[in-house]
């Protein structure tokens, strides 16, 4: 992924305390990763980043909504989510982010790319089992939902045939079968 300067804070020049960052985030941002598993999306970023004399605190939260196919009937539609996720920032010889919740920035640094945390943030938000909100309620057309529909009541008639057809070999048994059948009644 390319850097880009909108997704770089510089802390250097703020004042100890809480400062506020706002991102809106499309699937424009999401292509910069080769991630493409939704249609779009309109997603609102903030970020609180809390300077303090040794360290930075980073409090992440994100809700929007990504237009994503539905998993049983591949229809699309909008899936609100929502996150957040808190970062540390500290400072040390090396950089190091092998802890997902501490970072570690060489001293001397200025700034810091929030491009990837974003990113993190919303793709572990997104639901593994996405359904249409249509199917739970019971209001979505779709041209799959009708062809199950009408496969389902095909195969009700079926099982209605079956039972017919059965009810009928009953009534047409041979007498001496009965006369078995009464046997192992009696017992």
């Amino acid at each position: 992924m390319k850097v880009t300067n909108e997704f770089l804070i510089p802390f250097i020049g703020l004042k100890l305390g809480k400062h506020q960052f706002e991102y809106q985030i499309s699937k424009a941002f999401f292509e910069h990763f080769e991630y493409d598993e939704f249609e779009s999306a309109s997603i609102k970023v903030n970020i609180v980043l809390e300077k303090k004399n040794t360290m930075l605190e980073l409090n992440f939260k994100h809700s929007g909504t990504i237009n994503v196919p539905c998993d049983l009937t591949s229809e699309d539609f909008d899936l609100p989510i929502t996150g957040d996720l808190k970062l540390i920032v500290r400072f040390g010889e090396t950089f190091n982010d092998e802890n997902e919740d501490l970072l570690i920035l060489p001293i001397g640094e200025h700034q810091i790319d929030v491009a990837q945390y974003i990113y993190e943030m919303i793709v572990l938000s997104i639901p593994l089992k996405k359904i249409h909100p249509g199917i739970k309620n019971g209001t979505l057309e779709s041209d799959v939902l009708l062809k199950l529909n009408e496969l389902s009541i095909n195969e009700q008639e079926n099982q209605d045939n079956v039972e017919e057809h059965l009810e009928i070999k009953e009534e047409n048994t041979d007498p001496r079968w009965d006369k078995l059948k009464k046997l192992l009644t009696d017992k």
